[in-house]
């Protein structure tokens, strides 16, 4: 049975879809069968996928909606289908939350280079505490070197687990997710960039 890993953020423009596609691609590099649920009424994770079909033809990758009721039987049925899971979410922190959050094996918390964005995290990891999962927070759009970034991650540090792989601001993530591509399918920093948070989020599984 695959793995559901659900990626949420109270704050919208944290990078939910950019994550969750750029994980999907990564894993699905690695030989991993791969299904995405978008719960986000906004879509994004699904004309992502869209763009991929028709880039591509065949995605490499299975792909489902669902609103919150719904999500147990998608992520039942997914599961069945693909080694991972990926369930992307509304931006918001509430009861339609909670099913996406019970399934899930992992949570992922993306957290863009701002306070502002990190002070949105309470709301997700209480509902992720409530429902006893795992929760890691993935710092994302980062500047390296500057102290706003320092403050964010050490601040990060005391709000729970973060991953030790960053992605910073790079132009690449947005110009590969409008091509239904993902940052690990052209070279450059952003692919090692994936890659290494794709291999975190698996250790963190097993």
């Amino acid at each position: 049975m695959g793995r559901v890993i659900t990626v949420a953020q109270q704050k919208g423009g944290a990078g939910k879809t950019t994550l969750a596609a750029n994980l999907a691609v990564a894993f699905r590099r690695r030989g991993l069968k791969v299904a995405l649920l978008d719960t986000d009424p906004q879509g994004s994770l699904g004309r992502w996928f869209m763009l991929r079909r028709e880039r591509l033809g065949d995605p490499g990758m299975e792909f489902s909606t669902a609103s919150a009721w719904g999500v147990g039987y998608e992520c039942e049925k997914l599961r069945k289908l693909a080694d991972i899971v990926l369930v992307d979410t509304p931006p918001k922190v509430d009861a339609d939350l909670r099913p996406a959050l019970r399934e899930a094996e992992l949570v992922l918390i993306p957290v863009a280079g701002s306070m502002v964005d990190l002070w949105a995290v309470d709301g997700v990891m209480d509902l992720v505490r409530r429902e006893g999962r795992q929760a890691l927070i993935v710092l994302n759009r980062i500047r390296a070197g500057t102290r706003l970034t320092a403050d964010v991650a050490a601040a990060a540090e005391a709000a729970g687990g973060v991953a030790a792989s960053r992605l910073a601001s790079r132009v690449s993530y947005a110009e590969s997710l409008g091509q239904g591509q993902g940052a690990a399918e052209r070279p450059g920093p952003a692919a090692a960039e994936v890659d290494a948070l794709a291999d975190e989020v698996l250790a963190a599984l097993d």
